[in-house]
């Protein structure tokens, strides 16, 4: 079963190799790497004559990783879609073959994540049995493209960053699909500070979790929902001195609410109920 590595990237061509490297060095066979360069206006685009059994795309205008992502997904023939971001690298060399191998035996399985290390938490762990979660980070994750396009790929999201991945998790999980947490099956993400504004990510964030409520939360739970929802966010800015970046995100949201509105199709109670149960698991288990 053939497994694409799919790699976005935007202006990164120093920490972007790496990325590359640890895909190709993977021991499963049967993969394609492929990188996606966003518009960069750096020495990315050189680096195709390094890596000549790379697919490389390009955009001449930014697109954002979201569109990059789903048109990676969209013109491959591959089973399954490995998203690796361009500051993020595979540790080990059979992360791959091992995710394949669970997916192999559990075809419910739409989607794993790898148990990802950072500056911010880089001790490693035992590698565990997989059980079952609610979420996968973006920057290492897994997908059975059969099920991805059932769910029509990534939403378009009115801000750049945030929240496309409970939105495509909550509706893999209404669909009857199952999101797997793989302990211990490590992918670096290295946080690169290049093309990163943690400001403005805070607005953007913000703003696609309030439009992931509009969009997935069923009607009653959204009048409970939403008002949550916006406290909480209200709390965290207010603790973490970004007061000007909830507000910022908040009137982001406001603007794209018409076209929100529009494009919502609200997932069962059930889905919603228990995306946030195994979410507060999860906290458990991690506190």
């Amino acid at each position: 079963m053939k497994v694409l590595v799919g790699i976005t990237t935007h202006n990164r061509a120093d920490i972007l190799p790496k990325s590359i490297q640890s895909a190709l060095d993977q021991d499963y066979s049967n993969k394609e790497v492929a990188v996606f360069d966003d518009a960069s206006t750096d020495s990315t685009p050189l680096l195709k004559l390094r890596y000549p059994g790379v697919s490389w795309h390009r955009a001449e205008s930014n697109q954002g990783y979201l569109v990059a992502r789903n048109k990676l997904m969209q013109e491959t023939d591959a089973e399954f879609y490995f998203s690796l971001d361009d500051d993020a690298w595979f540790l080990k060399g059979d992360e791959i073959s091992r995710g394949v191998a669970f997916m192999k035996e559990r075809p419910e399985v739409a989607a794993l994540a790898y148990d990802i290390l950072s500056p911010d938490r880089a001790e490693a762990v035992k590698r565990a049995k997989p059980v079952k979660t609610h979420l996968f980070i973006g920057c290492g994750h897994m997908l059975r493209l059969s099920t991805v396009r059932e769910a029509s790929y990534y939403t378009p999201n009115p801000g750049k960053y945030g929240a496309e991945e409970s939105d495509l998790c909550v509706r893999l999980l209404d669909s009857k699909h199952e999101i797997f947490y793989l302990p211990g099956v490590h992918v670096w993400h290295d946080k690169s500070s290049v093309s990163r504004k943690s400001h403005e990510q805070y607005s953007s964030a913000l703003c696609n979790d309030l439009a992931f409520a509009v969009r997935r939360c069923p009607f009653p739970m959204i009048l409970l929902g939403f008002p949550a929802k916006l406290l909480g966010h209200l709390g965290f800015a207010l603790r973490n001195n970004l007061l000007g970046s909830f507000i910022s995100g908040v009137r982001m949201f406001l603007g794209a609410l018409p076209s929100i509105t529009t494009s919502r199709k609200p997932v069962s109670n059930w889905a919603m109920l228990e995306f946030h149960r195994r979410s507060r698991l999860q906290a458990l288990q991690i506190d």
